[in-house]
């Protein structure tokens, strides 16, 4: 099995084979074009993004500067998700995301890891595990995702948080490392934030 390969099954790798190198250029280059793009080319932005992602649905926008490690190429992203500035997705291997998801500003979701064993990180070696972020969740600010991690539909995950364990669905989940605080229930019905209630009749 060649190095390309490896990328893609956990095992280790060196990501500095040519193969690998020659290919993440390309991509490196597409992503600094989308960047240097202006607020009011939007929809060069759309036609870019269509040819970064692996997938890309409907009404994503993406806010520049986006960072990936190959410009969107293993990335999976449904319809209608939203990412402020600052997206960083080390997406070695294959990131995907739900519709109607949000990312607030500095949030980073990794795929790549390093051995713990200081011989091989000497090496060089590296291992990717893919993540998976679930349908209509908002990730806050500064939220760090690390590889591996499974986060369910319909989470919101505190601003800060660095996630090191799955999620399940419908709830709020905090801190470093990252724990379910509460489920999301009736009170989050009638309230949007603190003693503010939720008008019924005007949404």
């Amino acid at each position: 099995m060649c190095m390309k390969e490896k990328m893609h099954t956990g095992e280790l790798y060196l990501p500095y084979d040519d193969e690998i190198m020659e290919e993440q250029n390309k991509c490196l280059d597409r992503l600094y074009d989308y960047n240097m793009t202006r607020p009011t080319e939007g929809k060069k932005r759309e036609k870019l993004l269509q040819e970064m992602f692996a997938e890309i649905g409907e009404g994503c926008y993406v806010e520049p500067p986006f960072h990936a490690n190959f410009g969107g190429k293993h990335v999976h992203f449904g319809k209608y998700v939203y990412a402020n500035f600052n997206l960083t997705m080390v997406d070695d291997t294959h990131i995907y995301v739900g519709d109607y998801t949000m990312f607030g500003p500095n949030v980073t979701v990794a795929s790549a890891g390093h051995p713990i064993l200081p011989e091989l990180r000497e090496k060089l070696y590296q291992y990717n595990m893919p993540v998976h972020i679930g349908r209509n969740c908002w990730i806050g600010a500064g939220v760090i995702i690390v590889p591996g991690i499974t986060i369910g539909d319909n989470v919101v995950i505190g601003a800060g948080s660095v996630v090191t364990k799955d999620i399940p669905d419908n709830v709020v989940a905090v801190g470093n490392p990252c724990r379910v605080l509460r489920e999301i229930g009736e009170h989050d019905r009638e309230y949007y934030f603190k003693d503010r209630k939720i008008d019924h009749d005007i949404i």
